[in-house]
């Protein structure tokens, strides 16, 4: 049995976005983000799992501190490249990092990517204590901050 004959195409209601579905990532800014040298523009948060989906630049020579992926990571590298010791990625190369891994990032090229967090990231200062958590709403507030959130559906209660 087919999924089409499983499903009354006459009983699908077909609706509409209530906002575009596409935007164009070239009418946005690139913002400064938490680490230095680097720079992102927010496509979406999700509030529920505090992931965020971004495009992010690293500048040339970007050694990230240690962080911690609460949740899963996922990106594509657009350009430039970066890497952990030997394992390296460049333009085109996906990347999946699971929920659990913590890891010091090194980008000598620079890069561009499209990153997809399904959950906060934790940044950490060099003696091992938590420099800063960073989820949707802190994504969200940065963004809007720069003034670059006007395309953003986000529903925090507390957000001014």
């Amino acid at each position: 049995m087919s999924v089409t004959s499983l499903v009354n195409r006459n009983s699908v209601k077909v609706t509409k976005s209530t906002r575009p579905s596409f935007m164009k990532t070239d009418a946005l800014k690139w913002t400064p983000w938490v680490i230095e040298g680097t720079h992102f523009k927010l496509l979406a948060v999700d509030v529920r799992s505090g992931g965020f989906t971004l495009m992010l630049k690293i500048d040339p020579g970007n050694d990230a501190p240690t962080h911690f992926h609460v949740g899963s990571a996922e990106g594509i590298i657009l350009e430039g490249g970066f890497g952990y010791d030997d394992d390296r990625g460049g333009a085109g190369d996906y990347i999946c990092e699971h929920a659990g891994v913590a890891h010091k990032p090194d980008s000598p090229n620079g890069c561009i990517m499209f990153g997809i967090m399904h959950g906060p990231l934790v940044g950490y200062n060099a003696d091992g204590t938590i420099a800063a958590v960073v989820d949707a709403k802190t994504m969200y507030q940065l963004a809007k901050a720069a003034g670059q959130a006007a395309h953003i559906q986000a529903d925090f209660e507390d957000i001014s």
